[in-house]
């Protein structure tokens, strides 16, 4: 089965919606790598653009007694996974948790699915599935990598199991991953309401612009349809797969949820990425142009 439907994200599905947790967070102390194609604006981070952090003020004198907007933004695009890469797209691999993440959200799944295919029986795919899922995390704590999205996915995966289990439908395997899929539309769409769209908390930090973009209303339009593209991916999913849910149409369903789950989810945040890119600023009235190269965009 896919990720992003049967596990918080955040992204991933992410956002995500897998059995999976969203990928392994990139580091958040590094700068993003600066791009002709991408730039970015150089405005500083959410915690760097607290003034009294800024100016070194002693507790208790004009600074805030807890976390600000910007910090949790700060630590939620930090812990998200989404990475930029060297030519400053997108590295939409490394925000999925690269190919051990992709393995991790799609076999589970998928050996349900065929194995209940050919054998009918619920029990043994079941506990298939949950074996697939525990070799991940046995890989992770061999191989010393971290081992939350592994864990987070075999919880998940156990949950369905017991679903399933519970009601002796195959089909309810499934079923989670339609609350928590629909969760997150109803999550995402309220971002944009409020105005603190889910793309511009994802991209924001990675792009050096922090919370900054909130002030601009270019950028929160922009945002705000970078999220739409990804709300759009998680409807896609439901007006699909819930019409062969209750058709109990399991091969079919299987098949669609490792189809549309990661992959296309990779995709959504893609072009998430690409409509919310910066535009090129454009050069003030009687501006010089040096060499007839024009400012770069932020």
């Amino acid at each position: 089965m896919s990720r992003p439907e049967n596990q918080p994200l955040p992204a991933s599905e992410a956002p995500g919606g897998e059995t999976t947790s969203p990928p392994a967070a990139a580091s958040g102390n590094e700068p993003a790598p600066s791009s002709a194609a991408d730039p970015g604006p150089s405005y500083p981070t959410g915690a760097a653009a607290d003034p009294a952090s800024a100016r070194g003020a002693e507790p208790g004198k004009g600074q805030q007694a807890g976390p600000t907007a910007a910090d949790f933004a700060t630590q939620y695009a930090a812990k998200s996974g989404v990475r930029r890469a060297d030519d400053g797209q997108i590295d939409v691999l490394s925000s999925i948790g690269g190919m051990q993440g992709l393995a991790e959200s799609i076999v589970p799944g998928l050996v349900f699915t065929l194995l209940f295919t050919f054998t009918m029986d619920l029990t043994v795919s079941l506990i298939a599935a949950l074996a697939a899922s525990a070799v991940f995390t046995v890989i992770r704590l061999i191989t010393k990598t971290p081992v939350t999205q592994a864990l987070a996915g075999l919880v998940g995966v156990a949950f369905c199991a017991f679903v399933a289990l519970r009601t002796g439908n195959a089909e309810d395997f499934f079923l989670p991953g339609f609350f928590i899929n629909g969760g997150y539309i109803v999550a995402m769409a309220a971002s944009v309401i409020f105005r603190w769209p889910f793309a511009g908390l994802l991209f924001g930090f990675i792009r050096n612009e922090g919370i900054e973009w909130r002030k601009d209303p270019v950028r929160v339009r922009a945002y705000s349809i970078a999220t739409w593209i990804i709300v759009s991916v998680l409807a896609l999913r439901l007006v699909v797969q819930v019409p062969l849910y209750l058709a109990e149409n399991i091969a079919a369903l299987g098949s669609t949820r490792v189809a549309m789950g990661l992959p296309l989810y990779a995709l959504g945040l893609w072009l998430a990425w690409i409509v919310s890119r910066p535009r090129p600023a454009t050069a003030a009235p009687g501006a010089a142009h040096d060499a007839g190269t024009g400012p770069q965009g932020v």
